[in-house]
């Protein structure tokens, strides 16, 4: 009863790490795992994460030779720093994990999961795979080994591997940690439709308001990224009646004004959401809004707090060099954007590393280098309006109006409001292409 206690507990805290870890620049990243159920359905996660560690340490201290007990206490730490967005977290998390492997090497695939939870949310995916293949040499039918061994494999650029460990988690445990998996792995080969019919399927099975706000959020994301604001509206708005802590909410909720036109709620909604969870990705965000409302002094201090915190991220043990490209990007200096994204691409060949390496060397004036890699983006079926846009811009340096052309308009129907500034740089583009005749 212990250990199915304990595997519980790592369910709920290792659910989705993969789409934490790939939050940057993406146009839909889920970001809000499931977290234990709760008779208090408005309190916060993160006091209910702490309580949830409190309470294993006292266990340890009344019992220190439990080594589930430090698994569990590593696989909590490990959630609460995503939550909290406090990767100084990782420390005690893996202190916990090893202090159980310590304590109990041979048969120990519960610490070898917390491991590899923590490698993929540091960015380390070869880590995170050899720490699951491990985990799943002492248990082949551990469901929770197989999703750390899919969230590597899909960060590490393996399609075929990752839908294998997809499959594999869905026939030893379906729920919301497999299906949402299984979603983001359809999105990623542009089978939108299945993946939001998987999302609703983790929906209908869902009965704890943390996990119906989670999988309302996933639905407002999909719908977003295919233009449905009124649909992504009413998602953020039930997850946010599920769980009003939810940060995914409020972030789906800020961007539906910006694409709205409600400058001045968006810009309120990004202050809040970037005040209760500062990541590198929202603070970029908002400095892009910032930027567009021309506030360009306060849209560099979001820049100098997205730069902190991605050296807090670096020193708890992390890499991440598609967030360091991205910080480069938004502070003009191209350069050092395709240093980091061609660091990155060499470590893992993810759709969302081409593109962004693809439009670090096009702001760099090397438009016939980062072609290849923009075509390499969409190369495995998912062609969101971003990638769509930054491949008809390097079309268009590279003097091809025509194929340019329809790389734009194919973004502006994909999803007009993908982005407050490119947006209507790609409106201003079309009408030029249409005005100029260009067709070449």
């Amino acid at each position: 009863m212990r250990r199915t206690l304990v595997r519980l507990g790592l369910a709920a805290a290792l659910a989705v790490t993969l789409l934490a870890a790939a939050a940057v620049l993406t146009p839909r990243r889920p970001t809000a795992p499931a977290v234990p159920a709760s008779p208090v359905a408005a309190q916060p996660p993160a006091d209910l994460l702490a309580g949830r560690v409190e309470r294993a340490q006292q266990r340890l201290r009344a019992v220190p030779g439990d080594w589930p007990g430090w698994a569990a206490l590593g696989a909590a730490y490990l959630e609460q720093a995503r939550i909290t967005a406090d990767p100084g977290l990782y420390p005690r998390a893996e202190q916990a994990a090893r202090r159980s492997l310590t304590l109990r090497r041979d048969g120990n695939s519960d610490a070898l999961v917390v491991l590899g939870a923590l490698a993929n949310a540091r960015h380390d995916f070869p880590a995170a795979r050899a720490q699951a293949r491990s985990a799943l040499a002492i248990n082949d039918h551990d469901a929770d080994a197989y999703g750390v061994l899919a969230d590597a494999l899909t960060q590490l650029g393996d399609p075929a591997g990752a839908t294998g460990a997809v499959q594999r988690m869905l026939d030893l445990r379906p729920g919301l940690a497999a299906y949402a998996r299984a979603s983001y792995d359809l999105e990623l080969r542009g089978r939108l439709t299945e993946a939001d019919d998987l999302m609703r399927r983790a929906l209908a099975g869902a009965v704890d308001p943390h996990d119906v706000a989670f999988c309302r959020v996933q639905l407002g994301d999909l719908a977003f990224g295919r233009g449905d604001l009124d649909a992504a509206s009413t998602e953020y708005t039930a997850a946010a009646e599920a769980d009003p802590a939810s940060i995914g909410a409020r972030h789906g909720t800020a961007r539906i004004k910006a694409a709205r036109g409600d400058l001045p709620g968006a810009l309120a909604g990004y202050a809040d959401l970037t005040a209760r969870l500062p990541g590198t990705a929202t603070l970029l965000e908002y400095a892009e809004l910032l930027r567009v409302a021309g506030r360009d002094a306060e849209a560099g201090g979001q820049l100098e707090l997205a730069a902190a915190a991605q050296r807090l991220f670096t020193a708890n043990g992390g890499a991440d060099g598609l967030a360091t490209a991205a910080l480069a990007l938004a502070q003009g200096r191209p350069a050092d954007a395709v240093t980091a994204a061609r660091a990155e691409w060499a470590r893992r060949r993810h759709p969302d590393v081409a593109d962004t390496l693809a439009w670090a060397l096009h702001a760099a004036g090397r438009d016939a280098e980062a072609l290849p890699y923009a075509r390499r983006a969409v190369a495995g079926g998912a062609h969101p309006a971003t990638y769509a846009y930054h491949l008809g811009m390097i079309q268009l340096g590279l003097g091809r109006p025509a194929a340019a052309r329809v790389e734009f308009e194919r973004a502006l129907a994909t999803n007009p409001y993908f982005s407050p500034a490119d947006g209507p740089n790609a409106r201003r583009a079309v009408a030029g292409l249409r005005t100029s005749g260009g067709n070449r």
